[in-house]
């Protein structure tokens, strides 16, 4: 394809080698740097033996996009990634929250899909469908199964990398529902909103916003378009529920209309 050049010798035994992870891409800035390397495996994964290639020509990756999307507004949701905290020291009313909307995934029959661990809001979500009769997958990377206490009573699925696992939850999923959570919560969720700001995906995100958590993450984001460094419908990538009971329904109305076009440019 286009703009996409081998690179000799950065695959070795099926794994890329440390020498050459610098030379991945050339992209003309920061931004196009960071996201190609995120979808990379997505495209051409190393288990699969394909040589690594780099992004060399402007246009060219993101075309590709165009031919294949990520993603496309779903006109029904089957499946809901949750992103959360795997804290154990988070609060019990969270925790709680975490397992009601557990409970209510499984009633409506929605499979979760979520990061595969069994401590903190993540396990008290995935424990509380499970045992409600729900579907449950997880994916976990190896290295985090002790960590995060991977939850065995529900199917897992083991892979290599936190990338991975990111292109996994959002292949596998049709909407989004984001509960409290840290660093690792906000790193996936600030990549999820970057893909839909670069329309690549208009699948529906819900906050679950109790107390006003979320709120200082949405100023910043406003702050980036007072600055004119974001577009101002960006502030309309998502919504919000400030209960448990608010969430899905909050998720069915970001689902586009039944005669609607449900092409990757639309906004839920």
């Amino acid at each position: 394809m286009a703009g996409l050049e081998a690179v000799p010798g950065a695959v070795a035994d099926g794994r890329l080698q440390p020498a050459e992870t610098n030379r991945i891409a050339t992209a003309r800035n920061a931004e196009e740097y960071g996201f190609w390397r995120t979808v990379w495996s997505k495209l051409h994964p190393v288990e699969s033996g394909c040589a690594v290639r780099r992004y060399s020509e402007p246009c060219s990756f993101l075309e590709h996009f165009a031919e294949h999307p990520m993603g496309q507004s779903p006109r029904s949701i089957s499946s809901v990634c949750v992103f959360c905290g795997a804290s154990g020291e988070a609060a019990p009313d969270l925790l709680d929250a975490a397992a009601r909307l557990g409970q209510a995934l499984a009633a409506a029959d929605l499979k979760l899909i979520y990061g595969g661990g069994g401590v903190g809001l993540m396990g008290a979500c995935a424990l509380a469908a499970h045992e409600a009769g729900g579907k449950v997958l997880g994916i976990i990377p190896h290295f985090l199964k002790v960590r995060e206490q991977r939850l065995d009573v529900v199917e897992t699925i083991v892979v290599e990398s936190m990338h991975e696992r990111k292109m996994q939850l959002f292949d596998r999923s049709d909407a989004f529902i984001v509960l409290p959570g840290g660093i690792g919560t906000l790193e996936e969720i600030v990549e999820l909103l970057s893909w839909r700001r670069l329309d690549l995906h208009a699948k529906p995100v819900v906050f679950y916003n109790v107390d006003g958590f979320w709120e200082p993450l949405f100023a910043l984001f406003q702050h980036t378009v007072d600055a004119k460094l974001t577009p101002p419908d960006f502030m309309q990538s998502w919504t919000t529920a400030d209960t448990v009971d608010a969430i899905l329904p909050a998720l069915l109305s970001a689902l586009p209309a039944p005669d609607s076009d449900p092409g990757i440019n639309e906004k839920a």
